[in-house]
Order: structure tokens, then C-alpha cells, then sequence
């Protein structure tokens, strides 16, 4: 497991185009977390910005095969909802991508809100 204090922890936003890439990196690696196909992608994730945050390492003799990465989504049939999902990420991939967690603070708050994403998060009326 990554936590947020770990020099492997990051959060990064992508475009949708950047997610159909890992999707069709990680169908060619023929890595298992990931989507069934591009269409299951493309039918679930709504096109626009997608965040990434690094979840686990997958490790082989002492490289680092893939991160196992949370994507946060806006659902292509909600209207305002979204969702959280898994997927592998070929550590070349991983390191390019632009981090949005320079700070503590908000490396910290970033993890904080993909913890309760998981978790699963309503809209609650206040009483």
C-alpha cells in the first residue's frame, strides 16, 4: 500500500484521452485491473478531466512491475454523480504524469478525499 507520506504517493489529474491510453496499455500488458474494454471505459467514465491517485506497488524481484492507481471519475450516466475505480499503470506512465500533491497539506487532503470516495460518499440534508 502507497500512503500519503510515501515518496510513491501522488495524485495527478489526466484527460480522458491520457485514460483510454492506460486502458489500452494495461489490455496490452494484459494486466486484470483495468476495464473489460475501451467501450466498458467509455461507457461508465464520462469524457473531461479524470483524477489519479497511486494506491499500491506491484513488485517483481526488486522492479516495480505497475502502481495500482484509484481513478476518480464523473459517471458517463450521471447527472452530476461520479465514481472510483482501479487500474494498472506501467511505471513510465506513472512518473510522466503531472502531480497535483506538491504540498503536505494537500497531499494529506487529496488522500482524504479519495478515502472517503471509497468509502462512498451522498448527499446528505442537514438536520
Amino acid at each position: 500500500m502507497i500512503h500519503w507520506n510515501d515518496p510513491d504517493f501522488r495524485v495527478c489529474q489526466i484527460d480522458f484521452e491520457t485514460l483510454l491510453a492506460i486502458q489500452l496499455e494495461a489490455e496490452k500488458r494484459g494486466w486484470a485491473t483495468r476495464w473489460s474494454s475501451v467501450d466498458a471505459l467509455r461507457s461508465q467514465v464520462k469524457g473531461g478531466v479524470v483524477l489519479i491517485q497511486s494506491l499500491m506497488r506491484e513488485e517483481r524481484g526488486n522492479a516495480i512491475r505497475a502502481y495500482r492507481c484509484l481513478v476518480l471519475f464523473s459517471a458517463a450516466d450521471g447527472e452530476g454523480s461520479g465514481g472510483i475505480a482501479t487500474i494498472d499503470l506501467d511505471p513510465a506512465r506513472f512518473e510522466s504524469l503531472e502531480r497535483l500533491d506538491r504540498e503536505p497539506d494537500v497531499r494529506r487532503a487529496l488522500a482524504r478525499m479519495f478515502s472517503l470516495a471509497m468509502g462512498g460518499i451522498s448527499m446528505v440534508s442537514k438536520k
